[in-house]
């Protein structure tokens, strides 16, 4: 008996591009066919459309342009059959649906039935759930459909094996954040083993805005083996093929196929940083990035990741040193552009800080020197930064951590102009451990900016510290407050310091208002600022110290 034999093409689409999409998707489905001689193509969730489509699905125009889409496809499907992702119009609304094509014509369509809609999801804005399971037969073998939502919940999967599937597959379209990847296989393993079914798990990859989507395809047995696994953050096309089970209780199972290796913590996030990028650039067309070097750590690893991600030449680098900018910071600026063999220049601000400050001193009324003045050297930086981009389209990448745009150190139209970030989800100590990182790869970054104390240098002998408590510290109260939503009593109770926390809570709370004009960055962790965690910036929602 010839079983089939399942390709997985884990793709990277875009948004809206369904021209674009269509043509990956044959690219890809001729492919298998040819050289794989799959019976069955399997793509991720809305691969037509890409993932997430938002607001595009109002327009009638967008859902019939995904329509004319998977028209285009029927032809291939007479060579092979399809299963992928898309919107369909019902009478009763707009469903996100997974379609089988197969023989020249739409054979099985599945209805999704759970619609996230929560963290960075709001699939109920635009779907109408499903509610039926659907089941058809390739050679001999009964498969179920299934999409992305529908394994963490306990319905659709169930629904499909009581409908007699002897294997299920399910389309995603699943966003990564560290420690992902062995979460899915562990909830995916657990469902194939209760179920006692095979399940082919194949997810999108590359980055759409914030989101970053890591691939890492993968095929358990009933058992909850794992089978096979796609790399992360590359798109592939592999295959696994069905055959009789050795189990009585089970009719089919899958062969062992290539099993790629997990990455560990800080390797899969600086890969994630690095997609998300490359594709942010390269999806919006621009032909490189700037980036105002400034000798520490978050400026260093940045210049890091573009380079990774677009090459060195199309990186250009900016010190723009002031009174206070050491001469260590010059040095290893200046080291760093040299080792990534990246385009830098230097341009001092002290002549455009001048000017600024012999219009403003009369109307400063003789009040002393404070913040201010710090500002305006940011925002010095930002002018030249984005001048520099108008001139030659070159991006600006910011260059703020998570923590720093947690409690609002940064400036606005100063340090935090540009048009993305790549570690803007990043707390600062695994800034720190993602450079470490880097260094293992090659020496990109000078020793001294990991092992000097971090400093703005804004002001004489400033350092981070003087503002902030320690990192260390820091970044646990936020973790708390941001990512678990705990309350400043209990993250007190914890063993923090009450003053501490209620004057970290406060900073979070009063700094909504920058977060809300802050680029777009990758995300990697469970919470980032944006999608994620929505809150108003006008709230009369306070967290009192106890006593006053």
């Amino acid at each position: 008996m010839l079983l089939p034999k399942i390709a997985l093409a884990q793709i990277n689409t875009l948004v809206g591009g369904v021209n674009q999409n269509v043509e990956k998707i044959i690219a890809f489905a001729s492919k298998a066919k040819e050289q794989l001689s799959a019976d069955l193509v399997v793509f991720p969730e809305l691969a037509i459309t890409g993932y997430p489509p938002e607001d595009l699905l109002l327009r009638p125009s967008f859902l019939e342009l995904s329509d004319q889409g998977i028209e285009q496809l029927l032809e291939l499907s007479n060579q092979v059959a399809l299963l992928l992702g898309a919107p369909r119009t019902s009478e009763d609304g707009l469903h996100n649906c997974a379609l089988l094509l197969a023989n020249g014509e739409i054979q099985a369509q599945y209805s999704k039935y759970e619609l996230p809609n929560y963290s960075v999801f709001d699939e109920k804005r635009y779907f109408l759930a499903g509610s039926k399971p659907c089941v058809f037969e390739l050679a001999g073998v009964n498969i179920g459909i299934t999409i992305c939502e529908d394994i963490w919940k306990e319905c659709a999967v169930e629904a499909s094996v009581d409908a007699g599937a002897q294997l299920v597959i399910n389309i995603n379209s699943s966003p990564f954040h560290a420690g992902k990847v062995a979460e899915r296989y562990h909830l995916v393993a657990n469902k194939a083993r209760k179920l006692n079914c095979p399940i082919i798990y194949v997810n999108q990859v590359g980055g759409q805005d914030e989101l970053l989507f890591d691939g890492g395809s993968f095929c358990v047995n009933a058992d909850g083996a794992l089978m096979q696994r796609c790399e992360c953050f590359s798109e592939q096309l592999d295959f696994v093929q069905v055959t009789q089970s050795q189990d009585s209780n089970t009719s089919f199972a899958l062969d062992a196929g290539t099993v790629a290796a997990e990455l560990d913590e800080h390797a899969s996030i600086y890969q994630a940083l690095v997609m998300g990028v490359r594709d942010y650039v390269e999806k919006n067309g621009f032909p490189g990035v700037i980036i105002g070097l400034s000798g520490g750590i978050d400026s260093a690893l940045t210049a890091a990741i573009a380079t990774d991600a677009l090459g060195s030449d199309r990186v250009a680098v900016v010190m723009m040193p002031f009174y206070y900018t050491s001469k260590m910071s010059m040095e290893d600026a200046e080291s760093e552009a040299k080792a990534l063999d990246i385009e830098y220049h230097v341009v001092p601000i002290e002549p455009m800080y001048k000017a600024f400050m012999q219009e403003l001193t009369p109307l400063f009324d003789d009040v002393s020197s404070d913040v201010t003045e710090q500002n305006i050297q940011a925002r010095c930086r930002g002018v030249l930064l984005m001048a520099l981009s108008n001139k030659n389209g070159y991006m600006v990448l910011t260059t703020g951590n998570k923590s720093e745009m947690a409690v609002g150190y940064a400036t606005l139209y100063g340090d935090m102009v540009g048009g993305y970030s790549a570690i803007k989800d990043v707390p600062k100590m695994m800034v720190y451990e993602l450079a470490k990182y880097r260094n293992s790869i090659s020496q990109a970054i000078p020793e001294r900016i990991i092992t000097r104390p971090p400093s703005a240098e804004l002001a004489p002998d400033q350092i981070d510290e003087d503002s902030l408590p320690p990192y260390e510290v820091l970044d646990a109260i936020l973790e708390l407050y941001i990512e678990d939503d705990v309350s400043p009593r209990l993250i007190v109770e914890q063993g923090f310091a009450e003053d501490t926390v209620y004057r970290v809570v406060n900073m979070v709370d009063r700094n909504e208002y920058k977060r809300r004009q802050a680029a777009p960055g990758v995300r990697i962790s469970r919470r980032a600022f944006g999608r994620d965690r929505r809150y108003p910036i006008t709230s009369g929602f306070k967290k009192i110290l106890p006593g006053s």
